[in-house]
């Protein structure tokens, strides 16, 4: 089968010293050691298995191809990568090739001068791989600053397993039919939602995907633009959170549970029949794929989207997403380093990508080989979706962001109100 991912235009508005040593730039010049010879530093978040082991096959394949460049690899945990980069980039000694979220945090960058224009330097092949709407999600004033690697629609993640012995028969389409069959699961007795409170971005998702129902997608860009969280529908998105909290739909212990490292994490649980669902972007799969019993995907896994409600202003089918891309940092070799970022996006290399990590991969070309139907219900969601907004710490910021994040754990734990949330977020924009 083929399918080619059209982006919605609202994606492109699509989670430290001692690394210090082994992040240092080689310097702005295509030839820092003046032999011929170029040494490149590489942060990526793949710490363990299938994905860690493709950045390390990537890696070696292109220094086998070029052969006076040597990269040299630091895996990163995700919970941990973007305040060491933070810590690296304003030091001025960042890693040469990174990580790239996009939105806000990569607008301040931008702005910093800490990441490379690569515009000039992408290829033809790559241009004609890569739907041009994806491309628009890196791009700041006309310039484009990362290569994007995969596309993250975020939905529901399921075991169609635990959902038949509670005798559901279908997915839930509105937020009483998900209620619904939380029920069902408490009384299976599993745990209806996983969620890894503990790492704060996974509990605050809750939180985006009410506010992407409450908010109107203008309100959403507005709110990118000026940073004030002035409308009704950002409370109205805490109160949808709080009266969700109070049916008690989360594991035990989820604000001490992390998202995906180990068997007890919210992926762990999910990919052990502990737990039924967890609202998560789509790299979950792979995740969860590597913490069942025999490291291999979870056979039961489904997909569906987030529910829609009654009286909110966002459209129905609009959809969290947001994209993985890799940038070049400012005094990073120009012309090895975006050589590395054209080789990622290969057909080949895509082709390996979604083997490695379950999930999407951004060169259509290569999108040929996803066959699981969970994927194919992601993409078919993603087709549909009037819009896409990208995930709200990205979008708005990294100092918005964790502030958004900590506010609605602090919600979920009792100790804040949908207020609260407003109140903590716009401090912290009006901060900078």
């Amino acid at each position: 089968m083929t399918r080619k991912i059209k982006l919605a235009t609202a994606i492109a508005l699509a989670a430290g010293t001692a690394l210090l040593a082994t992040g240092c730039s080689s310097g702005g010049s295509d030839n820092a050691s003046g032999n011929g010879k170029v040494t490149m530093t590489f942060w990526h978040n793949s710490t363990t298995g299938p994905g860690k082991a493709f950045w390390a096959d990537t890696v070696k394949d292109f220094e086998a191809a070029h052969p006076n460049v040597t990269i040299k690899v630091q895996a990163i945990q995700n919970e941990d990568l973007d305040g060491k980069l933070q810590t690296a980039l304003n030091s001025g000694d960042a890693p040469d090739i990174f990580l790239q979220r996009g939105g806000g945090k990569m607008k301040a960058m931008v702005d910093a001068g800490q990441v490379m224009d690569i515009s000039g330097s992408i290829d033809k092949a790559s241009n004609a791989a890569i739907n041009k709407g994806t491309f628009a999600g890196y791009e700041q004033g006309g310039k484009t600053y990362a290569m994007p690697i995969d596309v993250l629609p975020e939905g529901i993640w399921y075991s169609q397993d635990l959902f038949k012995a509670a005798g559901i028969t279908s997915t839930p389409k509105t937020m009483t039919e998900l209620n619904a069959d939380i029920a069902k699961l408490k009384k299976s007795g599993v745990a209806p939602v996983a969620v890894g409170a503990k790492d704060a971005w996974p509990a605050a998702h809750w939180y985006y995907n009410f506010a992407l129902r409450e908010c109107s997608q203008a309100t959403l860009n507005k709110t990118a633009s000026n940073l004030k969280f002035d409308s009704s529908c950002w409370t109205k998105a805490g109160q949808d959170v709080k009266a969700f909290n109070d049916t008690k739909p989360f594991n035990n212990g989820f604000l001490t549970t992390a998202a995906q490292q180990g068997a007890g994490s919210s992926a762990g649980l999910v990919a052990n029949h502990k737990a039924a669902m967890e609202l998560m972007g789509s790299w979950d799969p792979g995740v969860i794929s590597s913490l069942t019993p025999n490291a291999k995907p979870l056979p039961d896994l489904g997909f569906f989207p987030f529910p829609s409600i009654s009286g909110g202003s966002g459209k129905a089918g609009a959809m969290m997403g947001g994209l993985d891309g890799y940038s070049c940092s400012a005094k990073a070799p120009k012309v090895p380093c975006t050589q590395f970022l054209n080789y990622i996006v290969t057909k080949s290399r895509q082709e390996a990508y979604y083997k490695a990590f379950d999930t999407i991969p951004v060169n259509e070309n290569a999108q040929s080989v996803v066959t699981e139907p969970y994927l194919k219900d992601v993409l078919a969601a993603y087709q549909k979706a009037p819009y896409v907004s990208q995930y709200l710490d990205t979008l708005y910021g990294q100092n918005v962001g964790n502030a958004l994040n900590t506010s609605v754990v602090d919600l979920l734990a009792g100790k804040g109100s949908p207020a609260d949330i407003v109140k903590t977020t716009s401090q912290a924009a009006a901060k900078g």
